[in-house]
């Protein structure tokens, strides 16, 4: 199966002060991850936890190398407040 036909899951831990370190970044995020929705390649996305303790990511129609480009241009990336990452394919039906 071709990576355009495969579903993948973007998972992200964030530093435990998250809510007091985003702000002057969330701007940059939240439209980074637009961009990505508006080409049809992030399907949802959203927080985990309450407090965020990260996030998850829903991509389709790129692969593994695709999504690791777009966590290292990810503004919360970029400024240390993800402490960790991984993609995973997901059999979603």
């Amino acid at each position: 199966m071709a990576d355009e036909d495969r579903t993948y899951m973007l998972f992200y831990d964030y530093v435990d002060d998250i809510l007091d370190r985003r702000g002057p970044h969330r701007d940059a995020h939240l439209a980074h991850v637009q961009s990505q929705r508006d080409a049809g390649h992030i399907v949802m996305a959203g927080p985990l936890g309450d407090p965020p303790t990260g996030a998850a990511l829903v991509f389709r129609g790129v692969g593994p190398d695709s999504i690791e480009g777009f966590v290292n241009d990810d503004p919360y990336f970029k400024a240390n407040l993800v402490t960790d990452w991984r993609v995973q394919f997901w059999a979603a039906r």
